[in-house]
């Protein structure tokens, strides 16, 4: 996919005190975002619970809380960990976790001050879970998660309740189900991925019924799907790429370049010289280490420029991005700050201790990515 993006950027410049590469992030476009998934969920009759991997900053957390977000929704233990910490009372942990006993001791510890949900998959693993927590399981509600598509983790629809008697004879409360669309990340596949999302939610709660667990809880939505996700079969969507935006969102369709939060600002260090006929190339001090390398097949480039979206992003090294120019004038001279949208913002974020936070193109503040490294 070569997507032409023509819409006409309307963020502001990079403050003159930001040196690079750094993040920015837009706290004007960031709110606008939060609140418009809020008040568009809500109008669905769905909770809204936020996947916290994206951001991974307690203040944003804080902001999704306040626009009305039910919870949210984390990969990790140690994620889950940052934002008990910080004050958060209801999470999620999406992912068929395997209990070591260092990980049932902190799971505990977060029942006893949080409430706790947990993604299983599999009899053995909800077996683990009640084993490890033992006296605590009751504290913990488990999610069922089911397979819509994506073809990662998760059992069929009609396996779900030999997963659920597991989940209750181990002592755990079984809450519902939950499955990720992840393979609405392509080219006309959101709205494909959201009907096999609601089917699966649907022969999964029914599953359930018929094994006389109530499903109170039927869980999905990527951020490609979140805005297609109806409530006749779920009753919570989990994006979280939304607060920010990134290139792969702008080129499926599901956002604009006025709803691109996030930016990576880069100066142009060196021209390289291409031969007759060629497209110019120039040189940016933004490199893998901080775009992250994430560049799907379908995709026009390793990210894209925000204020110049016909030129392309061909190659990183660690601390380089090529680009090629194309359309009108000549390339910026050295020297020149740029703003590039990384293609998946959850990467780049795990790649920096903070990020600077703009607004009106002034810095305005310095959040920390408190979540960073807490893969385990």
């Amino acid at each position: 996919m070569n997507a032409a993006v023509n819409v006409e950027s309307a963020a502001a410049p990079i403050p003159a005190d930001v040196d690079t590469p750094e993040i920015l992030v837009d706290v004007d476009i960031l709110d606008r975002n939060i609140e418009r998934m809020a008040q568009a969920v809500k109008a669905k009759g769905l909770a809204l619970r936020p996947h916290a991997k994206t951001h991974k900053i307690p203040e944003i957390a804080a902001r999704q809380l306040a626009a009305g977000a039910a919870g949210l929704t984390v990969a990790t233990i140690g994620e889950a960990e940052v934002f008990a910490a910080a004050g958060v009372k209801d999470l999620f942990i999406a992912y068929p976790l395997w209990l070591s006993p260092q990980k049932a001791e902190r799971i505990r510890r977060l029942a006893a001050t949080t409430k706790i949900s947990v993604g299983v998959d599999s009899e053995s693993g909800a077996a683990a879970l009640g084993a490890g927590l033992g006296d605590a399981a009751g504290g913990v509600s488990v999610l069922v998660e089911i397979d819509s598509g994506h073809h990662r983790s998760g059992v069929q629809p009609e396996a779900a309740a030999a997963v659920a008697w597991a989940a209750s004879d181990a002592g755990l409360n079984v809450a519902g189900v939950f499955t990720f669309p992840g393979h609405s990340y392509a080219p006309g596949m959101p709205v494909e991925a959201a009907a096999q999302e609601q089917e699966a939610l649907r022969q999964a709660a029914e599953t359930l019924s018929a094994a006389g667990f109530e499903a109170a809880v039927r869980s999905g939505g990527s951020t490609p799907t979140a805005l297609l996700t109806e409530g006749s079969s779920a009753t919570e969507v989990r994006p979280g790429v939304y607060v920010f935006g990134d290139a792969q969102q702008l080129e499926l369709g599901r956002c604009a370049l006025e709803d691109i939060a996030l930016t990576v600002a880069a100066t142009v260090v060196s021209h390289h010289s291409t031969a007759p006929g060629t497209p110019p190339r120039f040189i940016l001090d933004a490199g893998s280490k901080i775009l992250g390398s994430d560049r799907p097949a379908w995709a026009s480039g390793f990210g894209r420029l925000m204020d110049h979206p016909d030129a392309r992003i061909t190659a990183l090294s660690e601390h380089h991005a090529t680009v090629e120019w194309h359309g009108d004038g000549t390339p910026p001279p050295i020297g020149t700050k740029l703003r590039v949208i990384p293609n998946h913002v959850c990467l780049a974020m795990n790649l920096v201790d903070d990020v600077a936070v703009v607004s009106q193109g002034e810095l305005v503040d310095r959040w920390t990515v408190a979540a960073r490294g807490k893969n385990k």
